[in-house]
């Protein structure tokens, strides 16, 4: 007679396999797009729990435990893979707080647009820099890191044994500062075209008040702005390869550091 008894006892275990997995999906750069149905990214998460589960040390779960004391569990496991993608996308954010620097002192707040990575609404130039961003991203092997060192917590933190206040806070608090400061080192080439631009404006209204310098110093600052965001960005990418590399280092020595 056919029974399921071997295959329940599995079921937790897998369960929460899934949900570490799936943390990843939450803020990692790419999977966590809005574009990207909920049910493909449910999929591909159960898909990577199907393929790493066998391979899995002996999970140390209890398969009858109940609802109650489940869903600690759950949000632990999940918070594993949330730090890990939550780390990796900071740079990119970074890069959006940099296009949104820039836009506000081009006069280019009200070109906003709808960013599909955020979920929300940024500027133009925010946008360009995280699509460079994601393209530095990939290919420094970002997604790769980010999944093999969620992988590589599973022989470290068997499932189920999480403890939450093993959450990276130092490292956290440090990329956001670094995170801060690259969104200021990409965007003080522009910033300061803009600042001399401005004196030099001030001068013209002063000597030259027949000149409407609102029209035509609204024009000028997106031209010369515009041109140095080009001139920089050798320099941008370079900044900001830097900070991705060091940010999946962290990751990575994070999550090998984890102890059950």
């Amino acid at each position: 007679m056919l029974t399921l008894e071997p295959l329940l006892k599995h079921v937790v275990p897998f369960t929460l396999v899934v949900f570490r997995l799936a943390g990843l999906l939450v803020f990692t750069p790419l999977l966590a797009n809005r574009t990207l149905p909920r049910q493909f990214r449910v999929m591909l998460a159960v898909m990577f729990g199907a393929a790493i589960y066998p391979v899995l040390p002996a999970a140390q779960v209890e398969p009858n435990v109940d609802l109650p004391g489940l869903l600690p569990l759950i949000l632990s496991e999940a918070l594993i893979g949330v730090v890990i993608g939550f780390l990796a996308g900071l740079p990119i954010l970074a890069l959006d707080m940099s296009g949104f620097l820039m836009g506000h002192q081009m006069g280019m707040s009200l070109a906003r647009v709808y960013n599909p990575d955020v979920g929300s609404d940024t500027d133009v130039f925010g946008q360009v820099l995280m699509y460079i961003g994601l393209a530095t991203f990939v290919a420094l092997g970002g997604l790769e890191a980010s999944y093999l060192a969620l992988v590589s917590t599973f022989h470290n933190v068997p499932v189920g044994s999480f403890a939450m206040d093993r959450v990276p806070l130092d490292a956290i608090v440090g990329t956001i500062t670094s995170g801060v400061e690259l969104a200021v080192r990409v965007a003080a080439p522009v910033l300061a075209i803009v600042f001399l631009l401005m004196i030099a404006l001030g001068f013209v209204m002063k000597t030259m008040p027949q000149v409407n310098v609102m029209t035509v110093g609204f024009t000028i600052k997106i031209l010369f702005g515009v041109a140095m965001l080009i001139l920089s960005l050798a320099a941008m990418q370079r900044a900001t390869s830097d900070e991705i590399e060091r940010v999946m280092a962290a990751v990575v020595s994070w999550a090998r550091s984890l102890h059950g």
